[in-house]
């Protein structure tokens, strides 16, 4: 599973990552991410894309794994 270590940064670099993490992907992508927001608009992105995304909260982050 790819992993997108995408904590910390600031909007859109994370739906940037996560879209390029999805272009190459042969699998599920794990995308990490610090804000509410910020796993919202990459749960959309993956939904939009026709993808299924589930999230989980960790300690101090969000977790969203794509297929």
């Amino acid at each position: 599973m790819k992993e997108v270590d995408a904590r910390g940064l600031s909007c859109p670099e994370p739906l940037m990552l996560t879209a390029d993490a999805l272009k190459d992907a042969d699998g599920a992508v794990k995308i990490l991410v610090t804000e509410p927001h910020q796993k919202m608009n990459v749960e959309k992105f993956a939904k939009d894309r026709g993808k299924t995304a589930v999230s989980s909260e960790k300690d101090g982050y969000f977790e969203v794994v794509i297929e």
